[in-house]
């Protein structure tokens, strides 16, 4: 029987594994972690608002009823196109007959990995439950040392996309609303929450009317945007622009992203971000049956670039899976075709943007939609049963509902 791998089960992957299900095709999945992760909301993890089970769910219990699939958490080190294998971390070596790569993007620190230390990036549960310690102890800590209370109450958050303003706007939430009153020494909501963004306007890739939104929305919740500002040192207790160092110990990166290092085992020309061009229909031009899907990809559609995001993810999930099948029918591979369904992002309580097909939005309504949309994507009866009920709560008490820390690690550590 046909032999399908698939590596990484994120948006892109889980939906080709879910489009190959009950195929005359014998399927195979890796993924380094044993949990399809919901990374929009991740945010909400790293700022308190949900608990990690809420957005995630087992490989295993979402494409249980699929019986030609194996699910395997294996970690790939590299990929042998000639010869159709790949190895894994362990050493163990699997055979293919096509190939599906889906292993998506890390943080870029643009040639400065040495910042990563001091301002850890968002892309894993192990992210953000590290960041949400950060945040939390940082409080504990400006109530342990009321003197230091202005540096532990500094928040830098670098880069101005969709996740740096919705982590600058929710953490701005917690300081002005869920932490008041809880202190003695000092005044939670005297926090400064500082974002940066490097260039003329925040969500650059919106409409300017919407971005210029989104600011006056950060500014009302208290938050500092900078910018046309460019980071050019990180240290444990702060950020320089220039000549100009920001004093502060929570100092979280959301500026930029580069791909899974997997790529550069297949032997093929990588763009700046070091994603793989594919052609039309996604596969690897001069690699036999390989098929690059997801924020791993560089591909076109009608003309234009597809944006690295889940509904790109997934369609392209599909279209491959697809191909992969008509290839065996005897049929020709069909061209992948983005549709776009429109852009969402959160800024804080009752406040966010969207734009969809002709439409553009702000505010209630927007948030209102953001809040459908996701809980509609969100995997699994019980996921969204949780996600409504620690957001229905927190918004009549601004209170968030996953607040407990697993050790009391210090931000400087």
């Amino acid at each position: 029987m046909h032999h399908v791998m698939i590596i990484g089960c994120g948006f892109g992957g889980l939906e080709a594994a879910k489009a190959l299900g009950g195929k005359p095709v014998k399927v195979t999945v890796l993924d380094r972690t044993n949990h399809h992760l919901f990374q929009p909301l991740l945010y909400q993890v790293a700022t308190a608002g949900l608990s990690a089970p809420a957005i995630a769910a087992p490989i295993r219990r979402i494409l249980r009823q699929q019986k030609n699939l194996t699910v395997l958490m294996k970690e790939v080190s590299r990929i042998d196109p000639t010869n159709k294998q790949v190895s894994c971390e362990d050493g163990e070596v699997f055979d293919y007959d096509s190939l599906i790569i889906a292993t998506g993007a890390t943080h870029s620190y643009f040639g400065h990995e040495e910042w990563a230390q001091h301002a850890p990036g968002l892309k894993t549960l192990e992210d953000a439950m590290n960041i949400r310690r950060q945040i939390l102890t940082a409080f504990e800590r400006a109530e342990d040392e009321p003197a230091q209370a202005g540096e532990w109450l500094s928040f830098v958050v670098i880069g101005g996309g969709p996740t740096g303003v919705e982590m600058s706007g929710t953490m701005a939430e917690i300081a002005r609303h869920t932490l008041r009153g809880e202190f003695r020494n000092i005044d939670p909501t005297k926090a400064q929450i500082l974002l940066i963004e490097g260039g003329p306007r925040i969500l650059a890739a919106y409409a300017s009317d919407l971005s210029e939104k989104a600011l006056k929305q950060l500014t009302k919740l208290g938050v500092k945007v900078r910018l046309n500002a460019k980071v050019t040192h990180i240290e444990a207790q702060g950020v320089w622009i220039g000549q100009e160092k920001i004093p502060a110990r929570t100092i979280i990166w959301a500026a930029g992203v580069q791909a899974s290092s997997l790529a550069q085992s297949l032997g093929v020309p990588l763009d700046r971000a070091g994603r793989v061009p594919v052609q039309s229909d996604l596969s690897v031009a001069g690699l036999k049956d390989v098929y690059v899907v997801g924020d791993l990809a560089t591909a076109l559609s009608h003309g234009a670039p597809v944006p690295g995001v889940s509904p790109a993810a997934k369609q392209m999930g599909r279209r491959a899976a697809a191909n992969i099948l008509a290839k065996l029918a005897g049929g020709t591979t069909q061209p992948f075709r983005y549709i776009d369904y429109g852009s969402l992002a959160t800024i804080g309580r009752s406040s966010a943007i969207a734009h969809v097909g002709p439409f553009k939005f702000s505010g209630l309504a927007a948030w209102l939609f953001w809040l459908f949309v996701h809980v509609f994507f969100l995997i699994g009866f019980r996921n969204r049963l949780m996600v409504i009920a620690d957001w229905a709560w927190s918004y009549l008490t601004f209170a968030r509902s996953a607040r407990i820390m697993q050790s009391p690690t210090r931000p400087d550590e």
